[in-house]
């Protein structure tokens, strides 16, 4: 089995660093830009976001239909103002290059669906560029999506059918590896005797 590394979750200030290193001027940049704000505002897996259409996206109520999550299951998930018109700007873009709603949002200056192996080399390489010393990853971009969402105190519920869990127990567990500060934040405030 393959060597496993403590999860590590990005601080908004890192978030915002890794955004900046996608830069904006080509337009590689602006949709790598768009794919890790929508990963970081949805909490989407990588190859749900990579699967993403413009006709899966509903702009009016901030929703996104996901066809195939994992074990094949379908469900909507939320997206808010800031993921919203980051996504917008793109598909608009998208359109305006000849593609259609029906074909994948995120692909190569060929028109080939991007790949998940391209992303697992990109962001890592974003990171550096960012003066980031965690391991950044897709999923870990996933990770920091359901921190903000519990230290924001969205109902643990909510959180299950955001990420796609199966069940809550998985949820739970998921968000016990994240936040270990509030153990450490916890015991060290305790008054003796």
């Amino acid at each position: 089995m393959g060597k496993r590394y403590p999860i590590e979750v990005l601080t908004k200030d890192e978030v915002h660093a890794l955004l900046d290193a996608c830069g904006k001027e080509t337009w590689t940049d602006r949709r790598n830009y768009a794919l890790l704000v929508l990963l970081w505002r949805t909490g989407l897996r990588i190859s749900e976001a990579l699967a993403l259409r413009p006709c899966d996206v509903d702009l009016k109520r901030g929703a996104i239909r996901v066809l195939r999550g994992k074990g094949g299951r379908a469900r909507t998930v939320g997206i808010d103002r800031i993921g919203l018109e980051v996504l917008e700007g793109w598909m608009q873009e998208h359109r305006g290059m000849g593609y259609s709603s029906g074909q994948v949002l995120f692909i190569t200056r060929s028109g080939l669906p991007l790949s998940q192996g391209y992303l697992r080399r990109r962001i890592p390489e974003l990171a550096r560029a960012a003066g980031i010393h965690k391991r950044v990853h897709a999923h870990g971009i996933r990770h920091t999506h359901a921190s903000e969402l519990r230290a924001e105190g969205v109902d643990i519920a909510v959180i299950k059918q955001q990420l796609g869990h199966r069940s809550l127990m998985t949820t739970i567990c998921y968000l016990d590896h994240l936040q270990p500060e509030s153990v450490v934040g916890v015991m060290s405030s305790r008054g003796c005797c």
